[in-house]
């Protein structure tokens, strides 16, 4: 009794509605600023929103001492005794998220489970987060909070300044702490990912975007559609010699940089079909994979992308998209096409498609 005593007195003794909505608040930029990383592959883009994911993650622990006695004074009522609901669910995978993304962050090589299988601490992070999502929504269903004009006092401005500037301290330490103790993650990547396989094409994770999985049969041609018609070509004549190198980033959680080889996309355009296959009404590239796996590109990016054949001057394996796969620079690894069967022009844009793909 005396040490909870002692402890109520180190706490907070104003905790409530704006601390909620602020952890709300956190827990929305965090969540908005994952996903976004996971389409951004620009370094300083993506440098700007890791660091706004991080410091938002961390952020959440500032603000325990206040949801402790948020907490503290609603389990003082019955109804809370009996049931804590969604609250402590939303509390404990709060806590994994946060953790995971920390040993991620840390270079964690990966959790082992109880089969033996390691599972990479980003996965678990991903996993506890969309199931933190679907509590977090049950959690403040129906507890509607209407504006006030404190909301936008000055008091709250300073309190939210100084949260702010605590989170990215929090931050900016943690990242000081990986660099003192030479940790693995002191050498991420702008992105968060971490370096596996540079100049090595083996060396490389084999990973698939959610259900995908690398294919039995590949194809031997690949369909090319345009306004102007359609045309098969060869696999086998995709090798041109046209060479990229480019960085493969991963929403796994890592990184390769690679010399690639095989055909730019224009050029495979232009030689079926012309030069007005890229300039017909065309607004978008979209690309294909045998497992039904697509994603579209912008047309202006058909000079930038790669058809490639080829890795660190070996042919592709099936793991990393043999026979032919997409190198689109400055992208994650979510639009990188693998075991590409179809390239069709379209005269719709590119946006016209969901942000992640569904298959």
């Amino acid at each position: 009794m005396a040490l909870d005593e002692q402890a109520s007195r180190l706490l907070p003794r104003r905790a409530g509605r704006r601390s909620n909505l602020a952890l709300l608040a956190l827990l929305l930029i965090a969540g908005g600023t994952g996903v976004l990383g996971f389409a951004v592959g620009t370094p300083v883009a993506g440098r700007v929103i890791a660091v706004a994911h991080g410091a938002a993650g961390l952020g959440l622990l500032l603000l325990v001492p206040w949801k402790t006695v948020v907490v503290r004074r609603a389990r003082r009522r019955p109804a809370a005794r009996r049931a804590p609901g969604a609250a402590y669910w939303l509390t404990g995978l709060t806590a994994v998220v946060v953790l995971s993304g920390v040993l991620h962050a840390a270079g964690a090589a990966g959790i082992w489970a109880t089969s033996g299988t390691p599972i990479a601490a980003l996965q678990v992070h991903v996993g506890a987060t969309i199931g933190l999502v679907v509590v977090l929504v049950a959690h403040v269903w129906g507890r509607r909070q209407r504006p006030r004009a404190v909301d936008l006092d000055r008091r709250t401005v300073l309190a939210t300044g100084a949260l702010a500037g605590g989170s990215l301290a929090l931050w900016g330490l943690t990242e000081g702490l990986w660099k003192a103790t030479g940790t693995p993650g002191a050498d991420r990547r702008g992105t968060g990912s971490l370096e596996r396989g540079t100049d090595d094409p083996t060396a490389m994770p084999v990973t698939q975007w959610a259900s995908d999985t690398v294919p039995e049969t590949t194809a031997t041609t690949v369909e090319v559609v345009a306004a102007a018609g359609r045309a098969r070509v060869a696999v086998t004549d995709l090798d041109r010699g046209d060479e990229l190198r480019a960085l493969l980033d991963c929403t796994g959680g890592w990184y390769a940089e690679q010399d690639w080889r095989g055909v730019r996309l224009d050029r495979l355009l232009t030689e079926q079909f012309g030069p007005t296959a890229l300039t017909d009404r065309a607004q978008s590239i979209e690309l294909v994979s045998v497992t039904g796996y697509r994603r579209r590109l912008p047309i202006a990016d058909a000079s930038r992308v790669l058809l490639a054949t080829h890795a660190g001057g070996e042919p592709l394996s099936a793991g990393h998209g043999a026979p032919v796969r997409l190198v689109a620079p400055d992208r994650r690894g979510v639009w990188w096409v693998k075991w590409v069967a179809r390239v069709e022009v379209l005269d719709s844009p590119a946006w016209l498609q969901p942000p992640f793909p569904l298959q």
